[in-house]
């Protein structure tokens, strides 16, 4: 069973940016598409962005513009760079990975955007 180990949350100014990282434990990771979803306190998960193994990303209207997302084979982790962050993206933002059927989730890194 693959482990997904993310990273790079925190607490940010409004108009501020991090970058969050997801390192997935497994070798075929190339073969594996990427998402990010965010939980705010409250709601329903959400996708937030994606991106699969041909590098086609796929945003949230919320975030288009905004945040960027990547991948690094080589180093079997996924990025998700945040830039203009606003209070309404205060969340716990998660890695998901899927392969084929398999599909597995990271922990969850939270982010708090202040006003």
């Amino acid at each position: 069973q693959v482990q997904l180990v993310e990273s790079g949350g925190g607490l940010v100014q409004t108009g501020g940016s991090l970058r969050l990282s997801c390192r997935a434990s497994r070798s075929a990771f190339s073969a594996s598409a990427m998402s990010w979803y965010r939980q705010a306190p409250g709601k329903e998960r959400e996708l937030v962005a994606r991106i699969a193994t041909t590098s086609i990303t796929n945003y949230a209207d919320a975030v288009k513009g905004r945040f960027t997302i990547s991948r690094d084979n080589a180093k079997n982790t996924a990025y998700l760079q945040m830039n203009s962050l606003k209070p309404e993206d205060t969340a716990v933002y998660y890695c998901h990975l899927r392969y084929f059927t398999e599909e597995t989730w990271g922990q969850g890194t939270q982010v708090t955007v202040s006003s």
